[in-house]
């Protein structure tokens, strides 16, 4: 099955019947509503906060839970073993009305108290993004879409340039904010 969306000038094809074999040996199914059925098949719906007790418990490595939008599942994370969790709402894809991060994260930051880190992606664009997570109580923060950006418009000299722009436009925002060093950017 084939789905067209004819332009001014052109015909754009998707194939809905493609298979993403690099996700899964075998590839994923094909889906009548495309990759939407196929990514929701990945999800194992009997997951439970115990999983992350039980993962915790077998590994040295710190556990971190990402998709937290919620002060209370964040202290459900560090009550079951989380060594820290991500603010993150998947970049909306999942549930495009979900909040965005930066207005969840204060909450996030006050419920956890200190007891683990906190980090935070999406809606991270520029370097002021960052200042602003960081003035919020975030850790660090997660700059994935930019990157692939860069990378997708010029490959590792792309993605240097993305890197290099955010420090940069970071720096003087710092400047600006009249912080010279991390420890002086506090939520005024």
């Amino acid at each position: 099955m084939r789905r067209c969306l004819a332009g001014a000038n052109a015909t754009f094809e998707i194939n809905l019947n493609y298979r993403m074999t690099n996700l899964l040996p075998g590839g994923l199914p094909a889906s009548p509503d495309g990759t939407a059925g196929s990514i929701a098949s990945l999800f194992d719906p009997t997951l439970t906060w115990k999983d992350i007790e039980w993962l915790a418990r077998i590994t040295k490595l710190p556990v971190l839970v990402k998709g937290i939008l919620r002060s209370d599942d964040a202290l459900l994370a560090v009550k079951h073993g989380a060594a820290g969790v991500i603010v993150s709402n998947h970049g909306a894809r999942q549930l495009d009305t979900a909040p965005a991060t930066i207005s969840v994260l204060p909450e996030i930051i006050d419920a956890v108290g200190g007891k683990v880190e906190v980090y935070v992606d999406g809606g991270i664009r520029r370097g002021t993004d960052v200042l602003k997570a960081i003035a919020c109580g975030a850790r660090a923060v997660f700059i994935g879409r930019s990157v692939v950006w860069g990378l997708a418009c010029g490959g590792e000299a792309g993605v240097g340039y993305v890197l290099e722009m955010m420090r940069q436009i970071f720096d003087l925002a710092m400047a600006l904010s009249g912080c010279p060093a991390l420890s002086s950017i506090t939520r005024n």
